[in-house]
């Protein structure tokens, strides 16, 4: 919950060259409260879920917790540095909005490298959507209290789901085909050959995403530098993938099974064949998922072939099953 922010707290730069409206705070912050509550202000060690936008001086945005589609929730934890984001997160309570800028040169350690781009400030738009007091130690309730939250906010993504969907396709202008399980799918490059059955392996290049089309994955260097995901570490080739036997989340094994050799294909995933109500790691409950994939070869399985004592290599983190948790 905490990486959001501690991201942000070094990745995103200021809006304005005008200080106008804002007052001054300690180690170079600047802040406009624009919706005062007036209740509790934010403690060490309060839960809260945060909703905020992050821009660089040409007003472009580096990262936005509605584009992701829930807001960030974190236990608040002790400033970092005079002035950074979360000493500026003390000046709020529940339901207040405001605009931090933190100083850039105030927030970084000494000998810490400077963003890989241009400005003076950190700039965060803000709203606070829910505060959870620590409490008094040896308090049974705050846990609950949390519990009791996120099962609140896992129902309305829930219901939220079909809608999403739908707009996906709708925005996107696709014409494609559901199955009975809920997948649905375009096959945007027809292929040649057989389809691969269970226990084929097959190579597979992919870009996976969010309904709200961002890039969290990709197997195509091309892709991932232009959504700005490029990792040097990466090898950026088609993975190999053994299909139909639950290596991978259950909207690719059978979408895989319904392409053949060349082929290209978007799936339009469904929470219930991909992560379900548990989310898995950047993924949260109940969220669709999005591939655009192309198949790009078959190897048929030996039918009088031993069963190997290994596994196959298991695809990137993102796309294996998850494990249920007890």
């Amino acid at each position: 919950m905490k990486k959001n922010l501690m991201f942000l707290a070094f990745a995103a730069l200021g809006l304005a060259s005008c200080n106008g409206g804002f007052k001054k705070g300690e180690g170079g912050l600047l802040y406009n409260i624009h919706i005062d509550k007036s209740g509790p202000k934010i403690q060490e060690g309060d839960f809260i879920s945060v909703d905020l936008i992050a821009k660089t001086d040409g007003d472009s945005v580096l990262f936005s917790t509605y584009k992701e589609g829930h807001p960030s929730l974190t236990m608040m934890p002790k400033p970092q540095a005079k002035g950074d984001i979360y000493a500026g997160l003390e000046l709020l309570a529940e339901g207040d909005s405001a605009t931090l800028k933190t100083s850039i040169d105030s927030i970084l350690k000494k000998g810490q490298p400077r963003p890989p781009f241009k400005g003076k400030y950190i700039v965060y738009e803000i709203k606070v959507e829910k505060v959870i007091p620590k409490g008094k130690p040896g308090d049974t309730t705050f846990n609950s209290k949390i519990k009791t939250y996120l099962k609140a906010q896992a129902d309305l993504l829930k219901n939220a789901e079909p809608a999403k969907i739908k707009k996906y396709i709708d925005d996107h202008k696709l014409a494609g085909t559901s199955t009975p399980s809920g997948l649905y799918y375009v096959i945007t490059k027809p292929g040649t050959g057989d389809k691969p059955v269970v226990g084929d392996t097959v190579e597979v290049n992919y870009t996976a995403k969010l309904t709200s089309d961002k890039v969290f994955e990709t197997s195509v260097k091309e892709e991932a530098q232009k959504s700005k995901t490029f990792n040097p570490m990466m090898p950026y080739k088609p993975i190999k993938i053994a299909v139909g036997v639950k290596a991978v989340i259950p909207g690719w094994d059978e979408g895989l099974m319904l392409l053949n050799k060349g082929a290209k294909a978007t799936f339009v995933i469904p929470s219930k064949l991909a992560y379900g109500e548990q989310g898995y790691q950047i993924i949260q409950p109940f969220t669709p998922l999005v591939f655009d994939v192309e198949l790009v070869s078959i190897k048929h399985a030996d039918p009088n072939a031993k069963k190997p004592v290994l596994p196959p290599p298991p695809p990137p983190v993102q796309m294996q099953k998850p494990v249920a948790k007890k």
